[in-house]
C-alpha cells in the first residue's frame, strides 16, 4: 500500500524504479535514460529510430527499448501499458521528446504548427493523461516534463516552439495542484542550451548565426534533471546560461526583447546557417 504524503522521505530512492522516457534516441532523453539506469531504475525508452534504441539498451543494464511514433496516438494509448508489462509497473514518466522550426510565424505554414505543437506539448500531455492510472498505483510516482528557457520568454523565430514550450510548462504547474492529492511529483525543466542533434533536426529553416555558444554537456544536464527528480523540486533550470536567461525573463523582459530584435536587424543579409554536420 502506498505510504501517505506527510511521511514519504523528502529524498526519492530512484533504486527498483520503473520509468518510462520518450526522446530516449538522442539528446537529453537518451541521457536521463542511462541516468536513471545507473542509479538503480528499470527504463523502458521509446523513440521513432530503433537502431539508436539498441545501441542505448548495449550502454547500460536495465534498459529496455520500444520504437514508435508518440505522435501516433493508438501508439501513444499503449505506450503506458507496455511499460508497466515490461518493468513491473510505472512509477516515473519522463516527457523528452521535442523538435523545432526556425523561422518568420508570418512565412510558415500550418502543417509546420501543428507538427510542433503536436510534438512538443500535445503528444507529451496525452501520455501523461494516459499514465496516471499506473503512476496513481505507484508508491512514489513522478513525472517530469522536459521544457525550454523559451516557455519562460518567448524569442523570434521559434514562435511556435516558444508556445508550445510555455503550454507545457503551464500544463505542469496545473497538474502539479490538481495530482497532489495523489502524491505525484511534477518537475518541469526550463533547458537551455545542451549538447543535442536539435538543430540538425529542425523541421523547417536553419540555425540562426547569433545562436552560437558552447552548449552544456547533456550528460550533466541529465544529472540535473534526474537530480532533481531525487530532490523533489518542482521547476528546474539547469546551467548558468539557462539560469541567466530565466533571471531576465522574470526581471528584465524588455532586455530581451531589445537585444533579440538587435540581433535581427543585424542579420538581415544572413538570416540563418547551415547546420555544422555531425560526424
Amino acid at each position: 500500500m502506498s505510504q501517505p504524503a506527510s511521511v514519504r522521505p523528502r529524498i526519492r530512492t530512484l533504486t527498483g524504479c520503473r520509468a518510462l522516457v520518450t526522446g530516449g534516441s538522442s539528446g537529453l532523453g537518451r541521457a536521463v535514460a542511462l541516468e536513471l539506469a545507473r542509479r538503480g531504475c528499470s527504463v523502458l525508452a521509446t523513440a521513432r529510430r530503433a537502431e539508436r534504441l539498441a545501441a542505448l539498451a548495449r550502454e547500460a543494464a536495465g534498459i529496455h527499448t520500444l520504437a514508435g511514433d508518440l505522435t501516433d496516438p493508438v501508439f501513444r494509448e499503449r505506450l503506458p501499458g507496455i511499460a508497466a508489462d515490461r518493468l513491473g509497473g510505472l512509477d516515473i514518466v519522463v516527457a523528452a521528446a521535442g523538435t523545432g522550426a526556425i523561422g518568420a510565424f508570418g512565412d510558415g505554414d500550418a502543417d509546420t504548427c501543428a507538427r510542433i505543437l503536436d510534438i512538443d506539448f500535445l503528444a507529451p500531455a496525452a501520455l501523461v493523461r494516459a499514465s496516471l492510472p499506473l503512476l496513481r498505483r505507484s508508491a512514489d510516482p513522478g513525472i517530469v516534463f522536459v521544457g525550454s528557457i523559451l516557455g519562460l520568454h518567448p524569442l523570434p523565430l521559434h514562435g511556435a516552439y516558444c508556445a508550445a514550450k510555455a503550454a507545457l510548462r503551464s500544463l505542469a504547474g496545473t497538474l502539479r495542484t490538481e495530482l497532489a492529492r495523489d502524491r505525484i511529483d511534477v518537475l518541469h525543466v526550463s533547458l537551455g542550451p545542451i549538447e543535442s542533434e536539435f538543430w540538425e533536426h529542425l523541421l523547417v529553416g536553419r540555425r540562426p548565426a547569433w545562436s552560437r555558444g558552447r552548449p552544456m554537456p547533456v550528460a550533466r544536464a541529465a544529472r540535473a534533471t534526474v537530480d532533481g527528480l531525487v530532490r523533489r523540486r518542482t521547476e528546474l533550470v539547469p546551467g548558468w546560461r539557462a539560469k541567466g536567461f530565466a533571471f531576465a525573463a522574470r526581471f528584465l523582459p524588455g532586455l530581451i526583447d531589445a537585444i533579440a530584435a538587435r540581433h535581427l536587424r543585424n542579420a538581415d543579409h544572413l538570416p540563418y546557417e547551415p547546420p555544422t554536420p555531425q560526424p
